[in-house]
């Protein structure tokens, strides 16, 4: 039954336009915009007026998240080096799963910090755009010349409306949803509208009443979270339970994950930070602690939501696609636990409301 709702056939027409797409890729490519969209919002405005406005503060967490991309796909990559089937599966690792980070480390409540928390959220965003940056590079479709410079022409249109400080939040989505219709069929996968969208809508308008961005993050913040988060989960974290075996979990790709999460998320993303505030290129705040940061480090191991979205990709129709589902999910959790432990030993208790020491 699953598999029947799975891939149950959904049309949508209007006049001679007819998209007709089994139900996964409306959530994968249609739903998982929006989250493209509140991620890449999210990192605007705290790029714009937040903690990342200056640019050595901006450039730790982006060193972090370029490490911590690069190591584990480099440990997958040499754990399934000699099987080409595999190998596709390179790119799971890199992504951390935004939601499920921020939602682990909440479980420390009072001891968590602003920059622990900014720290992290500019890591999985920095993450999740990489992502998409990746899926656009290595997992597109034959491409399509002149849908692809349909879309370029609706993208400029999307700037275009952002240069200007067009307020109104429904001609966004207009522009937005024909700029998807010409990205869905030309090869490259739908969800970088969401990234173009969000990254042109302004945060401000000229007269400086309001703020676009603020409020198109405030109005898609809970639909996100609770249901486009949970719908895609639940379509791609399907694991069928007879692949839930010790000796699935220590085939290459199972294994490869593992280890790319658990060790080389934290790896990555602590030497590189490290290396980037060693050699003056970032700045670290001086609240957020060496330990703070391996832990936050760990907890970057959590790649789940765009990890599954990943594997999708990679084992489209494969047998391998099990072995992925179940190291993406056992990495994720042996990361959360030791991300949790870690910062609750290093961690301080922040301020209470009526004053208190950090």
């Amino acid at each position: 039954m699953y598999d029947v709702i799975h891939h149950t056939p959904i049309s949508v027409r209007i006049g001679v336009l007819v998209i007709d797409k089994p139900l996964i890729l409306w959530i994968n490519e249609g739903l998982m915009v929006f989250f493209f969209l509140l991620v890449t919002l999210e990192i605007k405005r705290e790029i714009l007026e937040g903690h990342l406005a200056r640019p050595a503060f901006a450039a730790f967490p982006a060193a972090a998240a370029v490490g911590g991309m690069a190591l584990p796909g480099a440990i997958y990559a040499a754990v399934n080096w000699p099987d080409p089937a595999a190998l596709r599966g390179w790119a799971i690792p890199t992504a951390t799963d935004i939601v499920l980070a921020l939602a682990v480390l909440s479980l420390l409540r009072a001891r968590v910090t602003a920059e622990q928390r900014v720290f992290l959220t500019a890591l999985a965003v920095l993450d999740d755009v990489g992502g998409i940056v990746i899926i656009a590079a290595f997992y597109t479709k034959e491409v399509s010349s002149p849908l692809l410079a349909l879309a370029g022409i609706g993208a400029a249109v999307v700037f275009a409306l952002g240069l200007f400080q067009v307020q109104r939040l429904a001609v966004y989505g207009v522009a937005g949803a024909l700029l998807w219709l010409a990205v869905l069929d030309s090869g490259v996968n739908a969800t970088i509208t969401g990234v173009i969208v969000g990254a042109a809508v302004p945060l401000r308008t000229r007269d400086g009443r309001g703020s676009p961005l603020r409020n198109l993050e405030t109005r898609l913040y809970p639909w996100v979270v609770l249901m486009v988060v949970p719908l895609f989960v639940f379509f791609n974290a399907g694991l069928r339970l007879t692949d839930v075996r010790g000796d699935v979990l220590v085939t290459p790709v199972g294994l490869g994950l593992v280890l790319a999460l658990v060790v080389g998320k934290p790896v990555g993303i602590v030497g590189a930070a490290w290396a980037a505030a060693r050699l003056g290129l970032a700045q670290r705040p001086q609240s957020l602690s060496w330990p703070q940061v391996v832990g936050v480090g760990m907890l970057g191991g959590i790649g789940f939501t765009v990890s599954l979205f990943l594997a999708s990709l990679a084992f489209t129709g494969s047998a391998l696609a099990g072995a992925a589902k179940l190291g993406i999910l056992a990495g994720s959790s042996v990361s959360a636990t030791l991300g949790l432990t870690v910062l609750r030993l290093a961690s301080r208790r922040a301020p209470e409301a009526g004053g208190g020491r950090t």
